[in-house]
This record gives C-alpha cells, structure tokens and sequence, in this order.
C-alpha cells in the first residue's frame, strides 16, 4: 500500500539513491509508505550495493523502481521524466492520482582539490571539474525540479529537499569546488521557493553535520573532518545517515506547508559549538 494525502497516492523520488543519505531516506520514506522512484550512478564495482538497497525497499511492501543512469545528463534526465510521465499515467488508468509527494537531490559527486599550491606534485582545480561539480551538485537541482513541475510530477502538497552541508558556509582544504556548489544550491533552493510557493510546492536544503558517508571518505583528510566532528558535536558522536533521514520523514508532511526556503540544520547541534563548552562540570 502507498502512501495517500487528500486522496492523492504519494511517491517520493531521490537523486542519490544508492548510498549515504540518499539510501537512508529512500529506505525510511518507503517505511513511511512512499512509492520510492531511485536515481543513480553505479558501474560494475558498486551496482551490487545499489541493487542491495533497492531490493530492500521492495521487501518493505512498496513499488520501488531505480534508475541507473546520470543523473546531471540532460538526455538521461528526460528519459526520467518521461518514465515517471507513463508510470503515472498508467496508476490514473487503475484509477489512483500519484504525485511525487516528496522529492530529495543528494548528489555527491565533485573535484577536491585545492584551487591554488605551490607543491608541483599536486594537481589545481581546472575549470572543467569546477564547472562539474557545480553542474552535479547544484545546477542539477532547479533542471530537475522545472522538468518535473512542467510534467505535472510535482504538485499542491509536494515538498522538495536538497542535501547542502557547513562547506556553504565554511573553507576546508581541497573543499573550494564542492563549497561554491553547496552555496549555488542554497540559493537555488531559496529561488525555486519563491517561484514554486504559488504552485503549493515548498523547496528546503538540508544541512547535516559531518556523516560517515561515501563522499566523506572520498576528501582528502576526511579523518580530520571526522575528528573535529566528534569533538565540536554536543552528541559525542558523529551524525549518521538515518538522522537526517529520520528528519526528512517528519518533514515530508502536508503540515509543513509554510516551511520554504530554509537551510534546515539536522546535524545534533554540530554547527553550534564544542561538546567541551556544553558538559556540566
């Protein structure tokens, strides 16, 4: 059974689907009874974790359907859409009125490297990586989103979420490339709010803390990172995927109409201060 509000059946797609918080929150918003819609980049080394996940949707009890494809190619973006286009003109035929109740762009793909070093034995960030990343990881964003809105995809109810994180805000080592894409992203989260907020739709960034993820381990000096994280958070610990994803669940409701345009913290007070400013003596 799929998830209904006022009548309408609920989907929910995310661009990410595979790993870190994007499996997450597939997983947890197929529990809440979304139909999961899972976009994807996976060769040969790591399709097996990816199918993984999606089979273990499916054994929650909901139509799960994952596609495998780039998700920042215009053409592999269009042929999305128009799946999703005939999936949902066959659930009218059944006589259902799906809408993708909750949509969640998690793509974590860019260049780390350092734009400027005086060390010949390592490489600067060329223009062509720059431009990538902040195609993949933010410019993504308001392509998919308009695409969807002009197939009638999104709609009255529907909440859209993207992944931003402190590198909007912050300068780390080798981080520059994925730290103007995460700023692009807040801002088009914020754009896409206004123009969207006649249509019903709200558009929110979610900025987590530093997670075990994929992507974490793929910046240089990652264990630093981590080990900032464990001594800033209040928590004591690092967050964890299902954190945020536990967030989106709640978030992903007809009551937070109102909410649009944030940057949502979910990361246990990370962004706030020390775990040694808030023990008690």
């Amino acid at each position: 059974m799929s998830l209904k509000w006022e009548g309408r059946e609920c989907w929910a797609l995310v661009l990410g689907a595979s790993s870190g918080f994007g499996a997450a929150t597939a997983r947890a918003w197929a529990r809440a009874g979304f139909g999961i819609i899972g976009v994807h980049l996976d060769l040969r080394h790591s399709i097996a974790a990816a199918n993984a996940v999606r089979d273990e949707i499916a054994g929650l009890g909901v139509p799960v359907i994952f596609h495998n494809v780039n998700a920042a190619d215009d053409e592999k973006r269009a042929a999305v859409v128009a799946a999703i286009t005939e999936l949902f003109a066959e659930r009218r035929a059944a006589g259902e009125e799906p809408l993708i109740g909750a949509m969640l762009h998690s793509l974590a793909f860019g260049a780390t490297l350092h734009y400027v070093t005086d060390d010949p034995g390592r490489k600067e960030l060329s223009r062509r990586q720059m431009e990538m990343t902040a195609d993949v990881m933010a410019h993504s964003l308001p392509y998919w989103t308009r695409d969807l809105y002009h197939a009638g995809l999104l709609g009255r109810g529907s909440r859209v979420y993207a992944m931003s994180s402190e590198g909007a805000i912050l300068a780390v080592p080798t981080y520059g490339a994925v730290s103007a894409a995460k700023a692009a992203l807040e801002a088009h989260v914020r754009q896409l709010a206004v123009e969207l907020a006649h249509a019903g739709i709200t558009v929110n960034a979610i900025r987590a803390g530093v997670t075990d993820t994929p992507a974490l381990r793929r910046i240089p000096g990652w264990e630093q990172l981590v080990q900032a994280s464990l001594a800033r958070n209040p928590h004591g610990r690092m967050g964890r995927p299902e954190d945020v994803a536990d967030a989106l669940v709640a978030l992903a409701s007809p009551l937070t109409h109102w909410m649009t345009g944030n940057v949502i913290g979910v990361d246990g007070g990370e962004v706030i201060g020390s775990r040694e400013s808030t023990e008690i003596p």
